[in-house]
């Protein structure tokens, strides 16, 4: 029996837990994970188990508010120093992803307006709210993106961010999603997203489920799909937005912008409003996060498939200049570029 219902993260208040879906052992074992162990949640981060910027930002407030559950302190002044120590840990987990520091210092705002009396219910019910608001937000930006596919058969997305890396629904397969609620099936291609196979593992294993007609590519065989009037969209997440529209997204991201510009097919970026950095101006301030080489060569592989004196780079993700980007779907609404610090 299933505890998260259809959603990727969860909080099991009963029994004080973090609940999570393994998401290294799809499409081939569904496993949902309980812990309040502090490493364990830092290595579910840390190893992609749980994955994707919303995702990671609510797990990452559950997470606070379980480890703070079953602290013994007692002093308010020694409650929010442990909050702080895992909090501040758990951001340097993964340095992109702008939604992991926002949940934590949203936790953090609400553990300094309580008292050592309701510190760790307003915790939990904090990171209550925090799943309820996600679910709320993505159906938003799915009305919202939706509307705009309503002339649409077929669109194009890189790596995973439909419901496995939010709570429900997703970001950018969410319009995909309301859009067959309200019976209008659009068909999805879907990048295999090297290294780590996201598009391939995830992303085609919710969209099969949920009855999307999901075509899967090699990321080299984007280019092939938009030459020939394939797709009439591309829509991508993302896990940091620059003041200046510049966005930060897994590994592929910008490439595919780039080949979108060229064909004139309209790129759209699936976001909730948490993901802009009102202090990042630019892209250029954006940490890159870099994985180990090993995902490239031997993950895959029964045997390592590079030659052993050959080296390699794993940038995690890339930056798309603001320029390539038609708009960005929020829960408040289709945002140009150059719109973005009239709403922030």
């Amino acid at each position: 029996m299933s505890f998260l219902n259809g959603a990727t993260v969860g909080i099991d208040t009963v029994n004080n837990k973090a609940v999570f879906i393994d998401q290294t052992l799809l499409p081939t074992e569904y496993k949902e994970v309980f812990t309040d162990n502090f490493q364990e949640i830092f290595d579910a981060i840390k190893l992609l188990k749980v994955r994707g910027a919303p995702a990671i930002g609510v797990f990452t407030a559950i997470s606070l508010a379980v480890l703070m559950n079953k602290s013994s302190a007692e002093a308010y002044e020694e409650l929010l120093a442990e909050l702080k120590k895992y909090a501040g840990d758990l951001i340097l987990c993964r340095p992109t992803a702008v939604n992991l520091k926002w949940a934590a210092e949203e936790m953090l705002k609400t553990a300094e307006n309580s008292n050592s009396e309701n510190f760790k219910k307003s915790l939990t019910e904090k990171a209550l709210k925090m799943i309820e608001d996600d679910i709320s937000i993505c159906h938003k930006i799915g009305e919202y993106g939706a509307e705009i596919l309503k002339n649409c058969n077929s669109v194009l997305t890189h790596c995973n961010a439909g419901r496995l890396a939010t709570v429900k629904y997703g970001t950018a397969l969410s319009p995909v999603y309301v859009a067959k609620e309200n019976g209008h099936n659009i068909k999805v291609y879907a990048d295999e997203t090297r290294p780590l196979l996201q598009g391939a593992r995830l992303t085609a294993s919710e969209l099969c489920e949920a009855g999307v007609d999901t075509t899967v590519i090699c990321d080299n065989m984007a280019s092939f799909i938009m030459k020939n009037g394939l797709v009439q969209a591309v829509l991508v997440g993302c896990d940091r937005v620059a003041l200046n529209g510049d966005t930060a997204n897994k590994i592929g991201t910008s490439g595919v912008a780039i080949l979108a510009k060229h064909y004139n097919i309209p790129f759209y970026v699936c976001m909730p409003f948490s993901t802009f950095d009102k202090n990042v101006k630019t892209g250029d301030d954006i940490v890159i996060e870099m994985r180990d080489g090993d995902e490239i060569g031997e993950m895959w592989y029964e045997k390592p498939m590079l030659p052993e004196n050959a080296k390699t780079l794993n940038p995690a993700f890339d930056v798309t200049d603001h320029s390539l980007i038609t708009a960005f779907i929020t829960e408040k609404g289709v945002i140009t570029p150059d719109e973005i610090e009239k709403f922030i």
